[in-house]
């Protein structure tokens, strides 16, 4: 029903990703699909689909991110969001098992994750950064997760502060999303109508 796949070499996301058929293209996955690679991030404003980010002139980098993007068909743009929102709230249940740091707390706001209670200063620092966007023939995500965020342009930290191995975590977070959204499939048609 959804094909995932996790791209073993490292390539950076520079934000031109963010179109239709790249999961295709670069993956090879066929259909709805969710597929992470690990790299370097740097999306300049220009690159920004976020109106609200491209208006205030913002950017988005860091040294290293695991980098998911999803790729929707036969979904509004709000089936999109819905399912971004699950993906970041599975994320937060994975890093909520992962996490062995004691006083660590990893909070959503929204489609973020926010990292509260390590540090020197008890400010919340980005773990995440996310959004969704429509095109012509499906519905388009991208979620990085830092895991190196030297660089970031906001008070931020990665999974390796965090004592989080990137590898179990995208392939936790992969089989974790391709299990509910398929169960999602099957609660569709295995009803009775009334």
């Amino acid at each position: 029903m959804i094909e995932t796949k996790f791209l073993e070499s490292e390539r950076g996301y520079f934000g031109p990703e963010l179109r239709p058929h790249f999961l295709l293209t670069e993956f090879g996955l066929r259909g709805s699909a969710l597929g992470a690679f690990i790299g370097p991030c740097e999306v300049q404003t220009e690159h920004l689909v976020d109106w609200e980010d491209r208006l205030a002139g913002d950017h988005i980098r860091a040294a290293k991110m695991i980098h998911f993007l999803g790729e929707f068909f036969g979904a509004t743009l709000k089936e999109g969001v819905l399912r971004q929102r699950l993906l970041i709230s599975q994320i937060q249940q994975i890093l909520q098992l992962q996490v062995q740091k004691p006083g660590v707390k990893i909070l959503r706001e929204g489609d973020d994750l926010m990292i509260h209670g390590l540090g020197p200063s008890e400010e919340p620092r980005k773990l995440s950064v996310s959004i969704v966007t429509a095109c012509a023939v499906s519905q388009l995500l991208h979620v990085g997760i830092n895991i190196d965020p030297a660089g970031a342009p906001v008070p931020a930290i990665g999974l390796q502060e965090l004592g989080v191995h990137p590898r179990r975590f995208v392939e936790a977070v992969l089989e974790q999303f391709k299990s509910e959204y398929e169960s999602i499939e099957w609660a569709v048609t295995k009803v009775r109508p009334v």
